[in-house]
């Protein structure tokens, strides 16, 4: 058991924030909380996979998700991080085509599902659901040119690498020149979502302790030189 508590009610959750169908009007939140339907997943869960005819949307309530592709020769590219708030699987459920990106769950989470037909015919009845959709969709193309920027125009790993540290590191507590922030991904994940190889992250790891940049003990990442940071990736 994962020891997360399911919370069904839309209308009480006290984890409601300004993201998505938490920011809705009374009568559409009303209207949503009984289309929906609430699941705790465990970690490391796949909700939906990358290929697959859209059956609904999914949002992710509580918890961590990784959106990843997944080449033919078997490479595999994590697009982004999902945080709580966001839906997953709303391009392919609006489009009708299959889902773009696969999702696993990090952590233990609660998402909640609604059938692509509920769905679809909610958007035609709540205006103010479709726009904030539409807000969703845009933010979603926004973070993919985000990424084709960072891989595609890097001129290094270690550049791509550094700038994954600052990024990571944004919201960090900062004490002494020393940023530290929780960062709960393997080297193999940190290697998807820089674009290059496990390897490779271990052997930058290795570099960037060594040189007094930044090191990973455990789950907690510290960023010991920020301005050098900056200045391999141009900032």
């Amino acid at each position: 058991m994962s020891g997360l508590s399911c919370i069904e009610d839309c209308l009480n959750c006290h984890l409601r924030s300004r993201n998505f169908f938490c920011n809705l009007s009374q009568d559409s939140i009303e209207a949503f909380n009984k289309l929906k339907h609430a699941a705790v997943f465990p970690e490391h869960s796949v909700v939906l996979v990358e290929g697959q005819s859209p059956c609904g949307i999914f949002i992710l309530c509580q918890g961590r998700a990784k959106l990843s592709t997944t080449s033919r020769d078997g490479k595999t590219l994590i697009v982004r991080i999902a945080d709580a708030g966001e839906v997953l699987g709303l391009h392919a459920v609006v489009t009708g085509g299959p889902y773009e990106l696969t999702v696993e769950t990090m952590q233990p989470s609660q998402l909640d599902f609604v059938a692509r037909e509920d769905m679809l015919r909610f958007f035609k009845e709540h205006a103010d659901a479709s726009l904030h959709a539409s807000q969703h969709l845009a933010r979603d193309c926004s973070d993919a040119y985000g990424v084709v920027r960072t891989i595609g125009l890097s001129h290094s790993v270690s550049e791509r690498f550094a700038r994954f540290l600052l990024e990571t590191a944004a919201n960090g507590e900062a004490s002494h020149g020393t940023v530290r922030v929780r960062l709960a991904m393997t080297h193999e994940e940190i290697s998807q979502l820089v674009g290059t190889s496990r390897e490779t992250i271990t052997r930058l790891l290795s570099e960037f302790r060594r040189h007094d940049l930044a090191e990973l003990k455990g789950s907690t990442l510290i960023i010991r030189n920020r301005p050098a940071l900056k200045h391999m990736v141009g900032a």
